[in-house]
């Protein structure tokens, strides 16, 4: 074997369905064998991240007070913390520092770290300089060479006289995102699916059909090819029976697109009767928004928003205690105290909680104001300026916070990122906040606006279906006396309670139907 070069094959053995039974890798290097546990959580690969440095002789160090694991490389050290969904590479002279945002969080079992596998290897080549290749459904191949790119780039040259110029493939664990390079803003499209094609149109855009051309695809998407049709583009997607949908974004800063096509990956295994156990409705999380040194926004008479979250989380909570009791609640915070953004995701995760619930009061700047209403918030890019400034606005904790670059930018890039990770969940937080919207259209003293998305950074760490709620403006003086009073904050919580009730037929209904 050259030592330029060194060959790790790991076969994956008895993987079992359920989420939490350990399971090991084979690792063969030379003659040695090595042993490195994973799990399998709904197709999705962990492995533990101690077991891994072992085989390789990287050196660590773990503190198993603060579930962090140290990986130290010749020029950079890599930080993994249990059940946390960031990652930090910092250069050895501490002239550079990534925060990398994982789409799902690790997890700590038995007192190791576990990581997901595919999501984990571009920063793991970044961190050693090893060319990490992962070959489905077994073999990992470790080289000690230049790592390569995992974006797969079919041509990117552009003529000039065309919009569209090429394209670029992301295999995920549950999809492929494409990137197409576009030289113009595209103002609109429309899409079809019928017989395992799937066709795009852009409107009044001019595509180069050499650089969009595909055969002989392995994963989701099997070919590709691309033509002009009078003053539109048409691209067709060539895809294979685990195809399910898509989900088309504008790029920030940037005429690109993004294209996410999801297959049936997690649905498959969620469904599965030996993981049905875990998809039981038995554990709803109540967010408080804000809490301690974050007052949240500051309403008319001085009202202050974190005060009348809690109330109506601790509300909601005795209401579904007395009236679900097969239903456990899990509270992000019970008293008045500062909980960092980050940790009530992680507080969910670690609850094994099946709906995230984060209950807020909205503001408008000038005070007092005319605007008023309930609004639910799905996680997804804003698309208007309110949605943006509501989203900003609470984001702003982040402030309060000791590392607040742990928090990753949420572009459109990075949101269909973290969708396509959680798109089993999105379906249920969809349905969810549609029910909860007709409840708050009944017999409410406060108006209901409907379903909005907006990036809220509590929502992206929660491996659940979830929704963020303003219950109202207190910037309204009408909308202010109603949720500080105790009419006011019950009303709202029987409200969501009977949501709940109607989603948790709906959830189960479907859950057993698959």
């Amino acid at each position: 074997m050259k030592k330029y070069f060194l060959f790790v094959l790991i076969y994956l053995i008895n993987i079992s369905i359920n989420a939490q039974s350990i399971t090991n890798l084979t690792v063969v290097s030379g003659e040695k064998r090595y042993y490195i546990h994973v799990y399998d959580r709904e197709g999705m690969i962990y492995f533990s991240i101690k077991n891994f440095a072992d085989a390789l002789s990287i050196d660590y160090s773990y503190n198993s007070e603060t579930e962090k694991i140290q990986l130290k490389f010749p020029d950079n050290n890599l930080y993994i913390t249990a059940k946390d969904p960031f990652m930090v590479l910092q250069k050895k002279d501490k002239s550079h520092t990534d925060v990398i945002q994982l789409p799902t969080s690790t997890y700590l079992l038995e007192n190791q770290i576990y990581i997901p596998l595919k999501y984990s290897l571009e920063t793991l080549q970044k961190a050693s300089g090893m060319n990490l290749v992962f070959q489905p459904p077994n073999i990992l191949i470790v080289k000690t060479e230049k790592p390569m790119t995992n974006i797969i780039t079919d041509g990117s040259a552009s003529n000039s006289s065309f919009d569209i110029t090429g394209f670029s493939l992301d295999e995920k664990a549950n999809g492929t995102l494409v990137r197409i390079n576009s030289k113009k803003r595209i103002p609109s499209y429309n899409s079809s699916y019928k017989n395992g094609i799937l066709t795009f149109i852009f409107r009044k855009a001019h595509v180069d059909a050499a650089k969009l051309y595909k055969r002989n695809g392995e994963g989701l998407i099997k070919w590709i090819q691309a033509k002009n049709v009078k003053s539109d583009a048409e691209i067709q997607f060539g895809v294979g029976k685990e195809y399910t949908s898509n989900e088309v974004l504008n790029v920030n800063n940037s005429n690109d697109l993004l294209i996410a096509l999801y297959n049936k990956v997690f649905e498959n295994h969620a469904v599965k009767k030996k993981e049905k156990a875990k998809w039981d409705f038995n554990v709803i999380v109540i967010d408080a928004g804000h809490g301690g040194k974050d007052t949240g926004t500051l309403g008319v008479n001085g009202i202050e928003e974190k005060n009348i979250n809690l109330a109506i989380a601790l509300k909601l909570g005795k209401d579904i205690e007395q009236q679900m009791k097969d239903v456990k609640v899990v509270y992000t915070r019970k008293t008045d105290k500062f909980i960092e953004l980050y940790r009530r995701g992680q507080i969910a995760n670690e609850a094994g909680g099946n709906l995230f619930i984060s209950i807020h009061c909205n503001a408008t700047p000038k005070k007092p104001s005319d605007a008023n209403g309930f609004e639910v918030y799905l996680l997804r890019p804003g698309r208007t300026k309110e949605a943006i400034d509501i989203a900003e606005r609470e984001n702003s904790v982040i402030k309060y916070e000791d590392n607040p670059a742990r928090y990753k930018k949420l572009t459109d890039e990075n949101f269909i990122l973290v969708s396509m990770a959680q798109s089993s969940y999105m379906r249920y937080s969809e349905k969810f906040a549609e029910i909860l919207d007709k409840e708050f259209s009944k017999d409410i003293g406060i108006e209901a606006r409907g379903v909005k998305q907006a990036g809220f950074y509590v929502l992206v760490g929660a491996s659940m279906p979830s929704v963020l709620i303003e219950t109202g403006f207190l910037s309204n003086r009408h909308d202010a006396l109603y949720l500080n009073s105790s009419k006011g904050q019950a009303q709202i919580a029987e409200a969501i309670l009977r949501a709940i009730k109607k989603f948790k037929e709906v959830y189960e209904q479907n859950i057993e139907a698959e």
